[in-house]
């Protein structure tokens, strides 16, 4: 199984944020499949690539330490896909997901990690 995750801090609220970023998420193939006031769940369509390739994104808000001006969250994309090749579908959505966040005009990123 393939999995990424990073963590952000991002310079606004939870409920400003989750909106944002299932906006954000919809272009990129994906599907909401759940969503709590603490996290999103998301999956690629079906068809797009073989199924053990489909990747489920989770984005977790850490709704504990998170303020009115700031928000941290932990982004999670996997897939059944083993990651035999560095350069597999697996981690080309989460580099693309991830840029996306870093990139996002409506908001300012105070800190990211990838691991």
């Amino acid at each position: 199984m393939a999995r990424y995750t990073g963590f952000f801090v991002i310079a606004t609220r939870i409920d400003e944020l989750r909106l944002m970023l299932i906006e954000m998420l919809e272009p990129c193939n994906l599907e909401l499949m759940y969503e709590t006031p603490s996290s999103i769940i998301c999956r690629e369509f079906i068809g797009q690539v073989p199924v053990p390739k489909l990747v489920t994104v989770e984005v977790v808000f850490d709704t504990a330490t998170s303020t009115e001006s700031e928000t941290k969250m932990t982004l999670v994309i996997k897939n059944e896909e083993l990651p035999l090749q560095v350069n597999n579908h697996c981690r080309q959505m989460f580099e693309l997901i991830s840029q996306l966040i870093i990139d996002n005009r409506h908001w300012e990123l105070l800190e990211s990690i990838a691991l």
